[in-house]
């Protein structure tokens, strides 16, 4: 298994907006900071990035930012996975030319029930598309969203095809019997298997896995990256369980108005409410179950600066 290969906490990092909702690269770049000074990595551009309502140049562009900002590429794993195969190559070439560790990958999610042929097509094409030894595929399975599921079969045919480019996947399914079933197929090959949730990161490590890629570590960066290093120990269960309660709260509500929101309060920066159209910001009720639950839990969030 290659030694150099990103692990750990994951954070598909929100997206802030300008007034005139265009991207806001000067607090992406800062919130980012924060997350790595929390020693957490950046899955910048995946679902709760609001990734699919940006396009291909304003995700480079963001990219780009990033990397002249001093951010290490080595901490990133940017979505990459488009509807159009060619943006999907556009965007994994532009990742692999800026140095990032890996992309996460979408399979292509517009038509439903295709067949894992074409699926295997989609991402042998991008692969070929890119020509570049340095790719790092980390598959992105998320059927409740995208409705099209990434098959064990399809897994073991990619990997079979590009053993040192489809190196592993992030299941987002919210089923542990389908993680556990990739970890006990692929994980002792060195396939790299990350949880969706902070919910599942100890059951995730107990059996091989990775780490997470969670939407919770926007804002909870500490005690899930303590639990990742911990994980074998006495108080594992313990830390769990605090972890799950803050993450309850966090989807008692929409989860990314509710991550802007949380990281708008802690900040004292109202910039961060901002959404890009159809979603929109939590409602009067909703932000106050948030904030009340939040605080019930002695929440915080340390060092996260405002603007």
């Amino acid at each position: 298994m290659s030694q150099d290969r990103i692990k750990g906490v994951l954070s598909p990092v929100v997206t802030p907006f300008k007034q005139d909702l265009s991207p806001d690269a000067e607090r992406l770049i800062s919130h980012c900071k924060w997350l790595v000074s929390q020693r957490v990595g950046l899955a910048v551009f995946g679902t709760n990035s609001e990734a699919n309502s940006l396009s291909a140049n304003e995700r480079m562009a963001l990219l780009e930012a990033l990397v002249n900002a001093g951010i290490d590429p080595k901490r990133m794993m940017p979505g990459t996975g488009c509807c159009a195969l060619s943006d999907s190559i556009r965007l994994s070439e532009h990742a692999v030319k800026l140095g990032v560790a890996g992309v996460l990958m979408l399979p292509p999610f517009y038509y439903k029930g295709v067949s894992d042929e074409g699926l295997y097509r989609n991402f042998s094409e991008v692969i070929q598309g890119v020509g570049d030894a340095r790719l790092r595929i980390y598959l992105y399975h998320i059927p409740p969203v995208s409705q099209v599921p990434i098959s064990l079969a399809l897994i073991e045919r990619l990997i079979k095809a590009y053993p040192q480019t489809v190196v592993g996947l992030k299941d987002s399914s919210g089923d542990w019997n389908n993680t556990k079933a990739v970890l006990d197929a692929f994980a002792k090959t060195g396939f790299d298997v990350f949880a969706g949730s902070e919910s599942f990161l100890l059951q995730n490590m107990r059996h091989g896995g990775a780490g997470c890629i969670t939407a919770g570590a926007n804002v909870n960066p500490a005690m899930i990256t303590s639990l990742y290093d911990a994980w074998k120990g006495a108080g594992a269960e313990s830390m769990q369980k605090a972890i799950d309660d803050i993450r309850n709260v966090l989807q008692s509500v929409p989860m990314i108005p509710a991550l802007k929101r949380t990281i708008a309060h802690y900040s004292g920066d109202m910039a961060w409410n901002r959404l890009r159209p159809p979603l929109t910001e939590l409602n009067a009720a909703q932000e106050q179950q948030l904030l009340q639950g939040l605080e019930k839990l002695d929440f915080g969030m340390p060092g996260i600066k405002s603007k």
